[in-house]
Protein backbone atom coordinates (compact mmCIF):
# COMPACT_ATOMS: atom_id res chain seq x y z
CA UNK A 1 0.00 0.00 0.00
CA UNK A 2 3.13 2.10 0.84
CA UNK A 3 3.54 2.35 -3.28
CA UNK A 4 0.66 3.97 -4.32
CA UNK A 5 1.03 7.52 -3.28
CA UNK A 6 4.89 7.12 -4.31
CA UNK A 7 3.30 6.35 -7.79
CA UNK A 8 0.63 9.08 -7.74
CA UNK A 9 3.28 11.50 -7.14
CA UNK A 10 5.68 10.43 -9.98
CA UNK A 11 2.39 11.11 -12.35
CA UNK A 12 1.38 14.69 -11.45
CA UNK A 13 5.13 15.32 -11.45
CA UNK A 14 5.60 14.03 -15.21
CA UNK A 15 2.22 16.03 -15.92
CA UNK A 16 3.48 18.89 -14.57
CA UNK A 17 6.77 18.70 -16.85
CA UNK A 18 4.53 17.91 -19.62
CA UNK A 19 2.13 20.70 -19.46
CA UNK A 20 5.52 23.22 -18.67
CA UNK A 21 7.14 22.40 -22.18
CA UNK A 22 6.43 25.21 -25.35
CA UNK A 23 4.29 24.80 -27.59
CA UNK A 24 5.67 24.85 -31.19
CA UNK A 25 5.84 28.21 -33.39
CA UNK A 26 3.25 28.68 -35.76
CA UNK A 27 3.92 28.12 -40.05
CA UNK A 28 5.42 31.31 -41.27
CA UNK A 29 3.36 32.74 -44.14
CA UNK A 30 4.44 32.43 -47.70
CA UNK A 31 5.79 35.75 -48.45
CA UNK A 32 4.30 38.05 -51.00
CA UNK A 33 5.98 38.97 -54.69
CA UNK A 34 4.77 40.81 -57.31
CA UNK A 35 5.07 38.83 -60.69
CA UNK A 36 4.56 39.93 -63.81
CA UNK A 37 3.36 37.45 -67.13
CA UNK A 38 6.31 36.44 -69.65
CA UNK A 39 4.87 37.81 -73.25
CA UNK A 40 6.88 37.85 -76.40
CA UNK A 41 6.90 40.55 -78.84
CA UNK A 42 8.66 42.02 -81.49
CA UNK A 43 10.66 45.09 -80.30
CA UNK A 44 13.61 47.19 -81.96
CA UNK A 45 17.62 46.38 -81.24
CA UNK A 46 18.81 49.74 -81.31
CA UNK A 47 22.40 49.93 -81.22
CA UNK A 48 24.98 52.67 -78.95
CA UNK A 49 27.89 53.76 -79.95
CA UNK A 50 30.11 57.19 -79.13
CA UNK A 51 30.81 58.71 -82.36
CA UNK A 52 32.36 62.09 -83.74
CA UNK A 53 31.11 64.80 -85.89
CA UNK A 54 33.18 65.43 -89.25
CA UNK A 55 32.40 67.99 -91.51
CA UNK A 56 31.06 66.36 -94.94
CA UNK A 57 33.68 68.48 -96.69
CA UNK A 58 36.40 70.07 -96.09
CA UNK A 59 38.35 72.16 -98.04
CA UNK A 60 41.82 73.68 -97.31
CA UNK A 61 42.53 76.64 -98.90
CA UNK A 62 46.18 76.93 -100.59
CA UNK A 63 47.78 79.67 -102.93
CA UNK A 64 48.45 78.29 -106.27
CA UNK A 65 50.96 81.26 -107.11
CA UNK A 66 53.40 83.15 -104.94
CA UNK A 67 52.81 86.68 -103.68
CA UNK A 68 52.12 89.26 -101.24
CA UNK A 69 48.64 88.99 -99.85
CA UNK A 70 46.90 91.96 -100.50
CA UNK A 71 43.70 91.79 -98.76
CA UNK A 72 41.64 89.33 -96.66
CA UNK A 73 38.31 90.02 -98.30
CA UNK A 74 36.06 87.30 -95.25
CA UNK A 75 35.39 88.14 -91.70
CA UNK A 76 36.84 84.53 -89.90
CA UNK A 77 34.60 82.90 -88.29
CA UNK A 78 31.69 83.11 -90.77
CA UNK A 79 29.35 81.03 -92.98
CA UNK A 80 30.99 81.92 -96.56
CA UNK A 81 29.33 80.81 -100.10
CA UNK A 82 30.88 79.01 -102.48
CA UNK A 83 32.50 81.64 -105.04
CA UNK A 84 32.97 84.27 -102.51
CA UNK A 85 36.42 86.27 -102.82
CA UNK A 86 38.51 85.17 -99.34
CA UNK A 87 42.12 86.41 -100.01
CA UNK A 88 43.71 88.68 -102.85
CA UNK A 89 47.70 88.47 -103.61
CA UNK A 90 49.02 91.33 -105.18
CA UNK A 91 48.12 91.46 -109.12
CA UNK A 92 50.34 93.97 -111.03
CA UNK A 93 53.24 91.45 -111.89
CA UNK A 94 50.72 88.63 -113.15
CA UNK A 95 49.33 91.70 -114.94
CA UNK A 96 53.31 92.57 -116.88
CA UNK A 97 53.91 88.56 -117.22
CA UNK A 98 50.27 88.56 -118.78
CA UNK A 99 50.99 91.41 -120.96
CA UNK A 100 54.40 90.15 -121.88
CA UNK A 101 53.22 86.94 -122.98
CA UNK A 102 50.67 88.74 -125.39
CA UNK A 103 53.06 90.89 -126.80
CA UNK A 104 55.05 87.36 -127.50
CA UNK A 105 52.21 86.14 -129.39
CA UNK A 106 51.61 89.07 -131.43
CA UNK A 107 55.62 88.65 -132.65
CA UNK A 108 55.04 84.65 -133.17
CA UNK A 109 51.57 85.86 -135.42
CA UNK A 110 53.64 88.63 -137.46
CA UNK A 111 56.23 85.76 -138.23
CA UNK A 112 53.39 83.18 -139.09
CA UNK A 113 51.83 85.54 -141.68
CA UNK A 114 55.11 86.14 -142.90
CA UNK A 115 55.95 82.36 -143.62
CA UNK A 116 52.65 81.48 -144.76
CA UNK A 117 52.86 84.53 -147.32
CA UNK A 118 56.34 82.75 -148.42
CA UNK A 119 55.07 79.56 -148.32
CA UNK A 120 52.16 80.64 -151.05
CA UNK A 121 54.35 81.83 -153.04
CA UNK A 122 57.17 79.13 -153.19
CA UNK A 123 54.92 76.45 -153.92
CA UNK A 124 53.55 77.32 -157.39
CA UNK A 125 56.88 78.48 -158.44
CA UNK A 126 58.35 74.96 -157.44
CA UNK A 127 55.53 73.39 -159.36
CA UNK A 128 56.56 75.45 -162.28
CA UNK A 129 59.92 74.25 -161.43
CA UNK A 130 61.23 78.21 -161.55
CA UNK A 131 62.32 77.23 -157.86
CA UNK A 132 64.12 74.16 -156.47
CA UNK A 133 62.75 71.40 -154.29
CA UNK A 134 64.84 72.60 -151.25
CA UNK A 135 63.12 75.88 -151.84
CA UNK A 136 59.82 74.52 -151.16
CA UNK A 137 60.84 72.32 -148.39
CA UNK A 138 62.43 75.23 -146.33
CA UNK A 139 59.28 77.79 -146.68
CA UNK A 140 57.48 74.59 -146.01
CA UNK A 141 59.30 73.99 -142.37
CA UNK A 142 59.55 77.79 -141.75
CA UNK A 143 55.62 78.01 -142.20
CA UNK A 144 55.57 74.97 -139.58
CA UNK A 145 57.27 76.63 -137.20
CA UNK A 146 55.69 79.84 -137.12
CA UNK A 147 52.78 77.99 -136.27
CA UNK A 148 54.04 75.75 -133.78
CA UNK A 149 55.15 79.05 -132.20
CA UNK A 150 52.05 81.00 -132.11
CA UNK A 151 50.30 77.54 -130.53
CA UNK A 152 52.71 77.96 -127.73
CA UNK A 153 52.64 81.45 -127.46
CA UNK A 154 48.57 81.37 -127.00
CA UNK A 155 49.44 78.64 -124.20
CA UNK A 156 51.97 81.28 -122.30
CA UNK A 157 49.02 83.71 -122.53
CA UNK A 158 46.87 81.31 -121.43
CA UNK A 159 49.32 80.31 -118.02
CA UNK A 160 50.01 84.12 -117.55
CA UNK A 161 45.60 84.51 -117.34
CA UNK A 162 45.45 82.07 -115.13
CA UNK A 163 47.81 82.93 -112.53
CA UNK A 164 46.46 86.48 -112.71
CA UNK A 165 43.19 84.29 -111.92
CA UNK A 166 44.97 82.81 -108.76
CA UNK A 167 45.35 86.09 -106.84
CA UNK A 168 42.06 85.95 -106.59
CA UNK A 169 41.28 83.43 -104.07
CA UNK A 170 37.49 82.30 -103.53
CA UNK A 171 35.64 79.23 -101.53
CA UNK A 172 35.23 76.59 -103.72
CA UNK A 173 32.10 75.23 -101.46
CA UNK A 174 29.35 76.68 -99.25
CA UNK A 175 30.88 76.61 -95.51
CA UNK A 176 32.23 78.09 -92.83
CA UNK A 177 35.42 79.59 -92.72
CA UNK A 178 38.08 79.34 -90.66
CA UNK A 179 40.60 82.13 -89.03
CA UNK A 180 43.55 83.19 -91.92
CA UNK A 181 47.10 81.54 -91.18
CA UNK A 182 48.74 84.47 -92.99
CA UNK A 183 47.82 87.95 -92.29
CA UNK A 184 48.03 90.68 -94.83
CA UNK A 185 50.91 92.01 -96.33
CA UNK A 186 52.78 89.12 -96.20
CA UNK A 187 54.58 86.94 -98.36
CA UNK A 188 52.65 84.02 -99.72
CA UNK A 189 55.42 81.23 -100.56
CA UNK A 190 53.60 78.81 -103.03
CA UNK A 191 56.01 76.27 -102.56
CA UNK A 192 56.37 76.28 -98.84
CA UNK A 193 53.89 75.98 -96.02
CA UNK A 194 52.69 79.95 -95.91
CA UNK A 195 50.57 78.64 -98.96
CA UNK A 196 48.25 77.50 -96.03
CA UNK A 197 45.80 80.32 -96.36
CA UNK A 198 42.51 78.94 -93.98
CA UNK A 199 39.55 75.71 -94.87
CA UNK A 200 36.09 76.03 -95.11
CA UNK A 201 34.01 73.60 -93.56
CA UNK A 202 30.76 72.90 -94.84
CA UNK A 203 28.52 72.02 -91.88
CA UNK A 204 24.99 71.00 -93.62
CA UNK A 205 25.14 68.55 -93.85
CA UNK A 206 27.58 66.83 -91.31
CA UNK A 207 29.31 63.03 -91.16
CA UNK A 208 29.13 60.93 -87.99
CA UNK A 209 32.04 58.84 -87.51
CA UNK A 210 31.80 55.55 -85.23
CA UNK A 211 33.67 52.31 -84.67
CA UNK A 212 31.82 48.72 -84.57
CA UNK A 213 34.51 46.38 -83.37
CA UNK A 214 35.47 43.02 -84.35
CA UNK A 215 33.30 41.45 -81.32
CA UNK A 216 30.07 43.90 -82.04
CA UNK A 217 30.22 42.65 -85.38
CA UNK A 218 30.69 38.94 -84.36
CA UNK A 219 27.87 38.84 -82.45
CA UNK A 220 25.43 40.82 -84.31
CA UNK A 221 25.88 38.55 -87.01
CA UNK A 222 25.42 35.32 -85.27
CA UNK A 223 22.27 36.86 -83.77
CA UNK A 224 20.83 37.72 -87.00
CA UNK A 225 21.59 34.67 -88.16
CA UNK A 226 19.72 32.57 -85.48
CA UNK A 227 16.95 34.80 -86.44
CA UNK A 228 16.97 36.63 -83.35
CA UNK A 229 17.69 39.96 -84.87
CA UNK A 230 15.94 40.80 -88.29
CA UNK A 231 16.51 43.87 -90.61
CA UNK A 232 12.97 44.38 -92.22
CA UNK A 233 12.62 44.39 -95.74
CA UNK A 234 16.42 45.56 -95.89
CA UNK A 235 15.38 49.29 -95.05
CA UNK A 236 18.26 51.75 -94.23
CA UNK A 237 19.67 51.73 -90.82
CA UNK A 238 18.89 54.90 -89.13
CA UNK A 239 21.11 57.58 -86.58
CA UNK A 240 19.85 59.05 -83.88
CA UNK A 241 21.96 61.83 -81.84
CA UNK A 242 22.14 62.52 -78.36
CA UNK A 243 24.25 65.21 -76.91
CA UNK A 244 26.95 65.00 -73.96
CA UNK A 245 23.97 66.95 -71.69
CA UNK A 246 21.56 63.81 -72.31
CA UNK A 247 19.85 66.16 -74.97
CA UNK A 248 18.50 64.57 -78.12
CA UNK A 249 19.24 66.17 -81.98
CA UNK A 250 16.70 66.67 -83.51
CA UNK A 251 17.35 65.04 -87.11
CA UNK A 252 17.78 61.65 -88.08
CA UNK A 253 20.84 60.71 -90.52
CA UNK A 254 21.50 57.41 -92.50
CA UNK A 255 23.68 55.44 -92.85
CA UNK A 256 25.86 55.51 -95.83
CA UNK A 257 29.54 54.54 -95.71
CA UNK A 258 31.40 51.10 -94.24
CA UNK A 259 34.84 50.91 -94.27
CA UNK A 260 35.40 47.47 -95.39
CA UNK A 261 38.45 46.62 -93.39
CA UNK A 262 39.00 46.50 -90.02
CA UNK A 263 41.99 48.77 -88.15
CA UNK A 264 45.11 47.39 -87.80
CA UNK A 265 45.59 49.36 -84.51
CA UNK A 266 42.14 49.28 -82.67
CA UNK A 267 40.66 45.71 -84.42
CA UNK A 268 37.33 48.20 -85.50
CA UNK A 269 36.02 49.56 -88.58
CA UNK A 270 34.96 52.56 -89.15
CA UNK A 271 30.79 53.47 -89.82
CA UNK A 272 29.82 56.90 -91.01
CA UNK A 273 26.14 57.96 -91.15
CA UNK A 274 25.58 61.31 -92.81
CA UNK A 275 22.89 63.95 -91.10
CA UNK A 276 21.21 67.13 -92.02
CA UNK A 277 22.77 70.30 -89.96
CA UNK A 278 20.04 73.34 -90.73
CA UNK A 279 20.71 75.25 -87.04
CA UNK A 280 24.12 74.51 -87.50
CA UNK A 281 23.95 72.78 -83.67
CA UNK A 282 26.36 70.51 -84.88
CA UNK A 283 30.37 71.40 -85.37
CA UNK A 284 33.13 69.03 -86.44
CA UNK A 285 35.17 67.50 -83.67
CA UNK A 286 32.21 67.28 -81.26
CA UNK A 287 31.72 63.65 -79.56
CA UNK A 288 28.04 62.68 -79.53
CA UNK A 289 26.32 59.34 -78.45
CA UNK A 290 24.83 57.65 -81.80
CA UNK A 291 21.84 54.96 -82.07
CA UNK A 292 22.07 53.37 -84.60
CA UNK A 293 18.46 51.90 -85.46
CA UNK A 294 16.30 49.23 -87.86
CA UNK A 295 17.19 46.29 -86.72
CA UNK A 296 14.02 44.15 -85.05
CA UNK A 297 14.17 41.67 -82.57
CA UNK A 298 10.89 39.39 -83.02
CA UNK A 299 9.59 37.78 -80.08
CA UNK A 300 11.64 39.05 -77.63
CA UNK A 301 11.07 38.45 -74.05
CA UNK A 302 11.97 42.12 -71.90
CA UNK A 303 12.10 41.58 -67.78
CA UNK A 304 13.06 44.67 -66.00
CA UNK A 305 16.60 44.63 -65.01
CA UNK A 306 16.13 44.41 -61.23
CA UNK A 307 14.09 41.01 -61.94
CA UNK A 308 17.63 39.49 -63.08
CA UNK A 309 19.77 38.20 -60.64
CA UNK A 310 23.42 37.38 -60.60
CA UNK A 311 24.96 34.41 -58.82
CA UNK A 312 28.17 32.45 -59.39
CA UNK A 313 27.01 30.82 -62.03
CA UNK A 314 25.66 33.59 -64.30
CA UNK A 315 22.19 35.79 -64.12
CA UNK A 316 18.82 33.78 -62.78
CA UNK A 317 15.42 34.69 -62.04
CA UNK A 318 12.77 33.14 -59.77
CA UNK A 319 9.96 31.79 -61.54
CA UNK A 320 6.41 30.98 -60.03
CA UNK A 321 5.16 27.73 -61.00
CA UNK A 322 1.33 26.42 -61.30
CA UNK A 323 1.51 25.55 -57.73
CA UNK A 324 2.32 28.81 -56.82
CA UNK A 325 6.19 27.45 -55.39
CA UNK A 326 9.68 29.35 -57.00
CA UNK A 327 11.86 27.82 -58.18
CA UNK A 328 15.42 29.43 -59.77
CA UNK A 329 15.92 29.58 -63.34
CA UNK A 330 19.39 30.22 -65.16
CA UNK A 331 18.78 32.48 -67.79
CA UNK A 332 20.87 34.26 -70.36
CA UNK A 333 20.71 38.04 -70.71
CA UNK A 334 20.82 40.79 -73.91
CA UNK A 335 21.52 43.76 -74.26
CA UNK A 336 19.65 46.54 -72.17
CA UNK A 337 16.28 47.80 -73.57
CA UNK A 338 15.24 51.32 -72.79
CA UNK A 339 16.04 52.68 -69.56
CA UNK A 340 14.87 50.04 -66.40
CA UNK A 341 14.30 46.57 -69.15
CA UNK A 342 16.92 43.79 -70.26
CA UNK A 343 16.24 41.46 -73.25
CA UNK A 344 16.42 37.62 -71.99
CA UNK A 345 17.99 35.75 -74.79
CA UNK A 346 17.48 32.42 -73.42
CA UNK A 347 15.53 30.68 -70.07
CA UNK A 348 12.12 32.04 -70.46
CA UNK A 349 8.89 31.22 -72.91
CA UNK A 350 5.70 33.19 -72.98
CA UNK A 351 3.70 32.60 -70.26
CA UNK A 352 6.27 31.80 -67.62
CA UNK A 353 5.42 34.26 -64.10
CA UNK A 354 8.59 35.93 -63.21
CA UNK A 355 9.13 37.67 -59.71
CA UNK A 356 10.15 41.23 -60.11
CA UNK A 357 9.07 42.22 -56.72
CA UNK A 358 9.82 40.82 -53.25
CA UNK A 359 13.37 38.68 -54.61
CA UNK A 360 14.99 38.81 -51.47
CA UNK A 361 12.18 36.76 -49.40
CA UNK A 362 11.95 34.11 -51.57
CA UNK A 363 12.90 30.30 -51.13
CA UNK A 364 13.26 28.10 -54.00
CA UNK A 365 10.77 25.49 -53.55
CA UNK A 366 8.77 27.12 -51.14
CA UNK A 367 5.33 28.99 -51.84
CA UNK A 368 4.69 32.24 -52.96
CA UNK A 369 1.61 34.74 -52.40
CA UNK A 370 1.24 36.41 -55.35
CA UNK A 371 0.18 40.43 -54.39
CA UNK A 372 -1.04 42.78 -57.28
CA UNK A 373 1.50 44.95 -58.67
CA UNK A 374 2.63 48.06 -57.19
CA UNK A 375 1.40 50.90 -59.56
Amino acid sequence: MGKLPILRAVLVAAAAAGCSKEAPPPERPAPQVVVTTVAAATIPNTLSFVAQIESSRRVDIVARVSGFLERIAYEEGEVVKEGQLLFELDRKPFEAQLDAAKGQLLSQKARFTTAKSNLDRTRPLAEQDALSRADLDRAQGEFDAAKAAVFAAEAKVREAEINLGYTRIQSPVNGMASRSLQRQGSYVNAMTDSAQLTYVATIDPMWVNFSVSQNQMAKIRGEMSAGRIARPNDEPLTVTLTHSDGSPYAEKGKINFADPSFSQDTGAFLVRAVIANPQRVLRPGMFVNAKVEGLMRPDAIVLPQLAVQQGPNGHFVYVVKQDNTAEVRPVVVGDYYGDKDIVIVEGLKAGDRVVTDGMLKVQPGKPVQLAPAKP
